[in-house]
């Protein structure tokens, strides 16, 4: 861990920037609001930790009603069992014996699951486990569409599962359908199209698994672009959305269900930044830049000024265009910038901040930053 940007008790003024900012009552709305809205519908809520990277975001989620978490990674699961995560499911293949051997270990003090894609895979799992003395639990990935991983749906998901069902070490629990591409479509009839052909999908291979007597307890999947779909459609009965607890301008741009702009949840993440230079009246720079947030998903937005846009970055800085009724900014200044994309800006920080009434209330560590393996 690096420097603690704030203390608690500190004015949003004397924060050290760049900074990662939580305004908590959004946060906190959001959480609640998924919660809700997974237990009024009887389906089970598995965050996605790929977004905060956070133990203690983890397990406010779990508090408010979730089953646990999933993550991409074997390092991300380790940061939340060590922090008392009972329940993490590797939405992913793990390939390779030291990471299953990481993967192991931690079954001995929590559920632990991942996919399957490939039968090289679970025989290797399969291994792993019983030189542990350990039950991991492994659920078949299908392809719905991303063209990502996953098995064909279907006989070919089935056969996968009819091996595991013989492998000692393992339990199938069921099936990873995630749709990811179908996250960010435009539109909702878009989004709508997609997630209905990933239900045939779905659908073809619980009843290949049906007919081959294998028990499908769970099909997870769903994303923040697409939760209430996947909800609405009898297949799924465990959701996988991560985005919803921070927001982003790339959720920003995508359209409701009613029109207009994706109004489902709130902005929460921002990246604190300090006008650091303003060489004219038409454009200033903060100390804000590729190392602060992430930009493949195009630019940041400043918070609560229309008038102000993001329009260059680089590794430190970002310059500012002042709209032409816009009063000067001043150095010293502090903007709140929504990063493009809020998973791989999380990567970039070592603390989150969060903020109430202008004031900073937590600071929580990112433990997983930085676990790509």
């Amino acid at each position: 861990m690096y420097r603690i940007p704030a203390q608690i008790g500190a004015a949003v003024d004397e924060i050290d920037t760049p900074a990662l900012v939580v305004e908590l009552g959004a946060f906190e709305r959001n959480v609640r609001k998924m919660a809700d809205f997974a237990r009024e519908r009887g389906i089970r809520l598995r965050p996605h930790a790929k977004t905060h990277k956070c133990p203690s975001i983890a397990l406010k989620q779990i508090a408010a009603g979730a089953v646990g978490q999933c993550c991409q990674k074997v390092g991300e699961a380790e940061a939340l069992v060590q922090a008392g995560v009972r329940d993490v499911l590797v939405s992913n293949e793990v390939v390779g014996e030291p990471k299953l051997r990481r993967l192991a270990a931690l079954a001995a003090d929590a559920r632990v699951g991942l996919c399957f894609d490939a039968a090289e895979q679970i025989d290797a799992a399969s291994r792993v486990a019983r030189d542990f003395g350990v039950e991991m639990e492994a659920m078949i990935e299908i392809d719905v569409g991303m063209q990502r991983c996953g098995v064909a749906p279907g006989a070919p998901a089935s056969e996968l599962a009819k091996r595991i069902a013989d492998a000692p070490g393992l339990r199938f629990r069921g099936l990873q359908a995630y749709h990811g591409t179908a996250q960010h479509l435009p539109t909702w009839e878009e989004r709508e199209r997609a997630i209905r052909s990933a239900a045939q999908g779905v659908r073809a291979t619980t009843e290949a698994l049906d007919r081959a007597a294998i028990r499908c307890e769970i099909v997870s999947g769903a994303g923040t672009g697409t939760y209430a779909l996947e909800s609405a459609s009898g297949v799924w009965n465990e959701l996988q959305v991560g985005s919803y607890v921070f927001m982003d301008v790339e959720y920003a741009k995508i359209e409701g269900r009613e029109g207009g702009r994706d109004g489902d949840f709130e902005h929460s993440l921002f990246v604190l930044a300090t006008v650091m230079s303003v060489p004219n009246a038409e454009r200033a720079v903060v100390d804000a830049g590729l190392k602060s947030y992430s930009a493949e998903k195009g630019m940041p937005w400043v918070h609560g000024r229309a008038d102000l846009e993001v329009f260059g970055i680089a590794d430190e800085h970002s310059k500012i265009k002042l709209g032409a009724e816009s009063a000067r900014l001043k150095l010293g200044e502090k903007l709140m910038l929504i990063p493009g994309h809020c998973d791989p800006t999380v990567n970039l920080h070592d603390w989150y901040v969060g903020v109430r009434n202008g004031r900073v209330e937590a600071l929580w560590p990112i433990a997983a930053r930085g676990a790509s393996s």
